[in-house]
């Protein structure tokens, strides 16, 4: 069938077949569909949706249009995790080596920032000689060896999706969910996993502000995976504020890096990564219940296996053999750290996290344009948590800045994320929900 067939066809709301998905997909890499007719089928899509076996055919499709790796020999269970992505979400940095000191193999592809979230290949780079996009034998070698790898992903993964995002980053066509899922779950089942665990969010810092969004997106990714042969499940956890109380790159690092030798944990950062890691451990069998699998995850944390896990990560990536004793001597750190008030005392009810994450942008901790540099030193620590009392005088946050006009955007972004009133707000759960089947077979959202 003719391309501009396979288009008319979604145009005028009729299902296709896993044959015509996969056809369609196959010309954005031979070049025999055009970019004008891979932006109208996504235009059809927008307005026409995708049943759950198309999304399931388009996954799959984008999938197999590049190497699809295998693990042969390995006597773990392989596994990875994905987020929507958030304010001070620095999860998969303790997540995978908690997992991998716990049993599993975890080749973990991120992503750089998106808009005001951060991005884990960022925060990364923090690190002095950290190489993101490795050789495809010492990232084996890494999860063989180590258990776990945090990298970028290669040209030969999932080839499709990437033309096919950047066509319809120009054409308002991203706000598709069927679309969004074939695009996240295309390079996940590209690493040849056994299991994954999502983490999708909600709330003012998250993409999907609203839980019924979340809620569908999370549905329909569980069960697109899954009809894809990828045992998966999902937590939706909310981003109504910063998750942990460092937002930036290298702040983040060593945030993390305290966490996971237990020098700070921050009460909401550890219970979404313990509940993370329970449910991936359970999945892939290696705990009975997810109960058990944070058990497991809390006394990797504790015996010090999982510091000593990234430690080995970071080493084996080219990073510095004592980067988890010194990191302090390798991490960039900002001329200018200063503290940002909000002026009157009282409880903080409110914040916008999504100001939080454009203060950080203002800081040049994120991009505004796809080709603009990082600057890994800057960001804020101390974020005041909502329900914490903050005296006259008690910082908001500590802000981490290159220079003194940088400081005072930053400044004023941070001011009005904040609300403070009298009552504390009653405290909310760190994880909200669990979506582990679909529900609605005949989706098309």
């Amino acid at each position: 069938m003719l391309p501009q067939e396979i288009i008319a066809r979604k145009r005028d709301g009729k299902s296709l077949s896993a044959d015509e998905i996969g056809s369609f997909v196959a010309g954005f890499a031979d070049g025999s569909i055009s970019d004008a007719q891979i932006a109208a089928f996504a235009m059809a899509v927008i307005f026409r949706g995708l049943t759950r076996a198309e999304t399931v055919a388009l996954t799959e499709a984008m999938r197999d249009s590049g190497a699809v790796m295998a693990w042969p020999g390995l006597d773990r269970p392989v596994v990875d995790k994905h987020s929507t992505g958030g304010i001070g979400d620095n999860v998969s940095l303790m997540l995978a080596p908690i997992l991998a000191a716990s049993g599993a193999a975890v080749p973990m592809i991120s992503g750089r920032g998106l808009g005001h979230t951060g991005g884990t290949l960022d925060k990364l780079e923090a690190i002095p000689g950290y190489r993101i996009v490795p050789d495809g034998e010492t990232f084996r070698r890494t999860v063989t060896e180590i258990g776990c790898a945090i990298v970028g992903q290669t040209a030969e993964l999932a080839p499709a999706d990437g033309r096919f995002y950047r066509v319809r980053d120009v054409t308002a066509t991203v706000e598709s969910v069927p679309l969004i899922v074939a695009s996240i779950l295309s390079k996940k089942l590209a690493e040849g996993l056994d299991t994954l665990v999502l983490d999708v969010k909600t709330g003012s810092g998250a993409f999907m502000t609203e839980e019924h969004a979340a809620r569908d997106l999370a549905e329909t990714l569980v069960a697109v995976a899954n009809g894809a042969g990828l045992k998966t499940a999902a937590l939706i956890t909310p981003m109504d504020q910063a998750l942990a109380s460092a937002a930036g790159n290298a702040v983040e690092v060593r945030n993390a890096v305290d966490f996971l030798t237990g020098a700070r944990r921050d009460a909401r950062l550890e219970a979404v990564t313990l509940a993370l890691a329970g449910e991936a451990l359970s999945l892939s069998g290696l705990a009975e219940t997810a109960a058990s699998g944070e058990a497991m995850a809390r006394r990797a944390l504790q015996s010090g296996a999982a510091a000593e896990r990234f430690g080995r990560m970071v080493t084996a990536l080219g990073g510095p053999a004592d980067f988890v004793e010194r990191m302090d001597t390798h991490l960039p750190q900002a001329p200018i750290l200063r503290p940002v008030t909000a002026g009157t005392a009282g409880g903080v009810t409110a914040v916008d996290a999504k100001a939080l994450g454009l203060a950080v942008v203002e800081l040049g901790g994120g991009r505004r344009l796809p080709e603009d540099a990082i600057d890994h030193a800057v960001g804020l620590t101390g974020l005041a948590e909502i329900g914490q009392e903050l005296a006259p005088g008690e910082p908001l946050a500590m802000i981490h800045a290159r220079d003194v006009a940088g400081f005072e955007r930053a400044a004023e972004r941070v001011r009005a994320a904040y609300r403070l009133g009298v009552a504390a707000p009653a405290e909310t759960s760190s994880v909200l929900s669990r979506i582990s089947s679909p529900t609605d077979p005949t989706h098309r959202g």
